[in-house]
C-alpha cells in the first residue's frame, strides 16, 4: 500500500532524542531495504492483523505499512519511541495502533484480531524469552517473522546431531516450520551489534508434526538438554532412564543431539501415560 511521505528516520531519531539503551537490547535498523526485506519475507499479508515488538522509531514499522496488512499493532517500551511511532499512526489512517507496553508481561493474542502474525526485530536480551513465551501460545498466530541474533536463529532451525540442535530446535520446529531466510551484517544497525542478525520464518502448523503434550515434552526435553554432554540414560534417569528409552526403542547410550523431534515425542507420550 501507499504511504505518505514521512521524514528520514535519522531525523526522526534526533527529534525525539532516541539513543539506543542498552538495558533495552536496542540496536536500531534503519536502511529501509532491509525492514522492506524482512516484511517481504512474512509473505502475503493480505487479511492479516501484524503484530511488530520492539518497533524502536519504525523502520521496520514503515514497511509494514507498505505491505498489504489489513491492520498493524507495534509494541513498544521505550517512551520516546512511542512518540515517534504515534506520528507514523496518524498517518497510516488508522491501521496502525501504537500501544506503549511490555511484551513480556503482556498477552498478545488477546489485544490483537485473528488471523494475526508477528513480525518483529527482536531486542537480543529478551528474544528467545518472547519466542518461547509466544510458542505455548502457538495456535493464537499464523506464524512468526523474527529477527534473532545469527545464533539463535541457528538453534531454532538446527537439525539433530548439530551442536546447535537443541530444546529450543525441538520445540519450535514441533510446532512450527521453521526456515532460517537470511542474515544481517552488524553493520547494518546503529549501534553496531556485537553479533551478526538473521531472519527466521515460522509458520505455525495446523497440529503440531506429531502428537504429544507439550508440558510433557518440554520437560524431556529440559532434562536431556541440560545435559547434554551425558548419555540419556543418566540425563532422564529421575523419569524412567534405561527402562524409558528401552519402551520407546531408543539405545541408551543415545545423547540429547541425536534424538529427532518424533523420538522426543515419543517419550514425552511414554511419560504422561507413566503419570496419567
Amino acid at each position: 500500500m501507499e504511504t505518505p511521505n514521512l521524514p528520514p528516520l535519522r531525523e526522526v531519531i534526533d527529534q525525539y532524542g532516541i539513543r539506543a539503551h542498552k538495558s533495552l537490547g536496542q540496536h536500531f535498523l534503519l536502511d529501509l531495504n532491509l525492514t522492506r526485506r524482512i516484511a517481504s519475507a512474512a509473505g502475503d499479508l493480505t487479511n492479516e492483523h501484524v503484530i511488530e515488538v520492539g518497533a524502536g522509531p519504525g523502520g521496520l514499522t514503515r514497511a509494514l505499512m507498505e505491505s498489504n496488512a489489513e491492520s498493524i499493532m507495534a509494541i513498544e517500551r521505550d517512551k520516546r519511541c512511542v512518540m515517534a511511532l504515534q506520528e507514523l499512526s496518524e498517518a497510516s489512517s488508522g491501521r496502525l495502533k501504537v500501544i506503549q507496553a511490555d511484551a513480556l508481561t503482556t498477552d498478545l493474542a488477546k489485544i490483537q484480531p485473528k488471523p494475526s502474525r508477528i513480525v518483529s526485530n527482536l531486542p537480543y536480551n529478551i528474544g528467545t524469552e518472547l519466542l518461547i513465551k509466544w510458542l505455548k501460545q502457538a495456535d493464537q498466530y499464523i506464524g512468526f517473522t523474527l529477527m534473532f541474533q545469527r545464533e539463535v536463529a541457528e538453534r531454532i532451525t538446527a537439525n539433530p546431531g548439530s551442536k546447535s540442535y537443541g530444546r529450543l530446535s525441538v520445540i519450535s520446529q514441533w510446532l512450527t516450520k521453521s526456515k532460517l531466510d537470511f542474515h544481517i551484517p552488524s553493520t547494518a544497525f546503529v549501534p553496531k551489534p556485537k553479533v551478526m542478525s538473521s531472519v527466521v520464518n515460522m509458520e505455525v502448523r495446523k497440529e503440531p508434526i506429531y502428537p504429544a503434550n507439550q508440558q510433557y515434552l518440554e520437560m524431556i526435553t529440559r532434562l536431556a538438554f541440560g545435559q547434554r554432554r551425558k548419555m540419556l540414560r543418566r540425563s532422564l534417569e529421575s523419569i524412567g532412564g534405561r527402562e524409558l528409552l528401552a519402551k520407546a526403542g531408543i539405545k541408551e547410550t543415545s545423547r540429547a543431539e541425536d534424538l529427532n523431534i518424533l523420538e522426543y515425542c515419543k517419550l514425552a507420550n511414554l511419560v504422561e501415560s507413566d503419570y496419567d
